[in-house]
């Protein structure tokens, strides 16, 4: 039988949470020591239950230091003689950069894209706050608990906690980018008593991003096109019908054609307009007229319209070509002896 003198661990990982000290053949007696380093907790296990916690310190260990196993061991006269017990050393330092992510999409209901399906990733970090209850938890009897060992599971608990967290939200996927930090501090304030009841403590969680279906990226992007096309058609279509005017000043036989070319390209509401004074006949240069048919414009004296041969004047004044009612025998518009 050995006794064992100096009890300790020095923690050479990065992911190591919790390392089973290695008895072998070991006994504690009476005199021996325990170092607990910063960032350290130990607990002693004995008859399968835990008993006695130590923080960072140096512990002679007697009947006071170990009040626990005294009690669990009926030691009427205190610490005697030597014992086994499992020693658990747990480390309490922040273990950060963990990655989660959803391995399969999270199903919300937009209120402006119904149902959609949403990935997302980010990191975390996370301590142990209470060994003891952590141990009884998670760890179990191992010879030694590392982080890979419970990521798993503490990235179920995240996923449930960040789906809750958009659910409440009530925000769209759009505003998501917009509102990460708000997401993640909500997530983590659901989570804190999730992890509390493990024995840990969340320190942080970030989201890094959201991401949605390539078919419904592709569709937003057509749609925000479609948006910034739709705020310009109104300069889009002044352009246009600023370009058939030069065209129709060019020609004026052309006139009554671009009427119909402006209408079939949508845009007859303004055209009409701009035609109207044309297609009546109504004169816009002195000394000028237009045929009532087809807007082709004629000399003042003439009688017949050279494009389509209708007969100018009629119920049209010849001067400046104004309607005129049948039988008037003066223009209303400009006095001319018709």
């Amino acid at each position: 039988m050995g006794l064992l003198k100096n009890i300790e661990w020095k923690d050479n990982s990065n992911n190591t949470i919790v390392h089973k000290f290695d008895m072998k053949d070991d006994y504690i007696s009476k005199g021996s020591v325990l170092t607990v380093r910063d960032g350290q907790n130990v607990v002693f296990a004995t008859q399968g239950k835990m008993a006695d916690v130590f923080l960072p310190g140096y512990y002679k260990l007697d009947t006071k230091s170990i009040p626990v196993i005294t009690k669990l061991l009926s030691w009427k006269y205190g610490f005697q003689n030597p014992f086994r017990s499992d020693v658990y050393f747990v480390s309490t330092k922040q273990f950060t950069n963990q990655k989660w992510g959803t391995p399969n999409p999270i199903t919300i209901r937009d209120k402006e894209y119904g149902v959609v399906r949403v990935r997302s990733f980010g990191t975390y970090s996370f301590r142990v706050k209470d060994a003891y209850v952590f141990l009884s938890e998670l760890s179990g009897s191992g010879q030694s608990f590392a982080t890979q060992d419970i990521t798993d599971y503490l990235r179920s608990i995240l996923i449930s906690g960040i789906t809750d967290a958009i659910g409440e939200s009530k925000l769209s996927i759009l505003d998501f980018a917009a509102n990460l930090d708000e997401l993640a501090k909500r997530v983590k304030a659901t989570l804190n008593e999730d992890f509390k009841n493990l024995g840990l403590e969340l320190i942080k969680f970030n989201i890094e991003n959201f991401s949605m279906p390539e078919e419904l990226e592709k569709a937003l992007d057509k749609n925000t096109a479609l948006m910034m096309r739709r705020n310009t058609t109104d300069v889009e279509m002044r352009l246009a019908q600023a370009d058939a005017l030069r065209e129709a000043a060019k020609n004026p036989g052309m006139a009554g054609s671009m009427v119909g070319a402006g209408i079939g390209m949508g845009m007859g509401a303004n055209m009409g307009q701009m035609f109207a004074k044309m297609t009546s006949g109504e004169n816009t240069t002195a000394g000028q007229r237009f045929c009532s048919q087809c807007g082709a414009s004629v000399g003042a004296k003439v009688k017949f319209c050279p494009e389509c041969g209708a007969k100018i004047g009629g119920n049209v004044c010849g001067k400046c070509g104004a309607a005129v009612k049948s039988g008037s025998k003066f223009c209303p518009e400009c006095g001319n002896k018709l």
